[in-house]
């Protein structure tokens, strides 16, 4: 299992070469909704990393390409954060998780920019550049910070932005403060790590999140739908993680 979870690790290296090379060059960016940003390197490391993949028996689901069935899966997100990489804000990153009967084998979150690589083997636990992580052990939600995010979609969607905004009026007042990065992969990572103490968000992405759950969970971490049961990647609105210990108290506010 660790040569596998290495040879993975190897393959997403390279790519974050592509990454940083775009990352610090002038892009071509198109939109793919009012707000959604795509460039040619999201596409650039998405056909590298399916052709690296392509040697391993797992379909890949992607972001820039059609969708295989999910079973055994790579699910690939080339540039997670892409208007960040767009504007030049290092909070970005290439998210892959490896799945096996649709349960979460292997995950792997890089920022080549920032040099920081978030790993997790199911059962094995969680690690930032070969150190192991754990969640924060703050225990008093009014001292939490928490992360989100603003899905695009609250640009012509007007229940989507007054769910945003009514969910911040009832947990701004009642934690430490909350912060928005624009990753998704990485704020889980960040909650995995114990910097945030929790992260919610809507509409994400399987491709979003693949790998950041796994990150969170063998961190110690727990991660829901809004209702606190298990999260669905492919069909829940609202993921809400966290070190476990707010996690009550957290989703008494949606």
């Amino acid at each position: 299992m660790k040569v596998i979870s290495n040879e993975f690790k190897e393959i997403i290296l390279k790519a974050g070469e592509i990454f940083k090379e775009g990352f610090y060059s002038p892009k071509e960016i198109t939109l793919k909704g009012k707000k959604d940003l795509v460039t040619e390197y999201d596409v650039k490391i998405e056909e590298f990393l399916k052709e690296k993949f392509s040697r391993f028996d797992y379909s890949i689901i992607a972001e820039e390409s059609v969708k295989d069935e999910f079973n055994n899966s790579i699910i690939i997100d080339p540039i997670d954060g892409t208007t960040n990489f767009a504007h030049k804000v290092p909070h970005c990153c290439i998210s892959v998780g490896v799945y096996e009967n649709k349960k979460a084998k292997f995950a792997f979150v890089y920022n080549p920019i920032l040099e920081e690589f978030y790993t997790a083997v199911a059962g094995e636990g969680a690690y930032k550049n070969g150190k192991k992580i754990k969640v924060s052990k703050m225990n008093d939600f009014q001292r939490a910070l928490i992360a989100t995010g603003f899905p695009y979609s609250s640009a012509e969607n007007r229940d989507d932005l007054d769910l945003v905004i009514k969910r911040l009026h009832k947990l701004l007042p009642n934690c430490q403060d909350i912060r928005r990065l624009g990753s998704a992969a990485l704020d889980l990572c960040y909650v995995a790590e114990g910097m945030f103490d929790g992260f919610y968000e809507i509409n994400l992405k399987p491709w979003d999140v693949s790998a950041g759950m796994l990150i969170v969970k063998e961190a110690g971490g727990v991660v829901s739908n809004e209702k606190g049961e298990s999260f669905d990647m492919f069909n829940d609105k609202t993921i809400v993680a966290s070190n476990g210990l707010i996690h009550k108290k957290f989703l008494s506010y949606f």
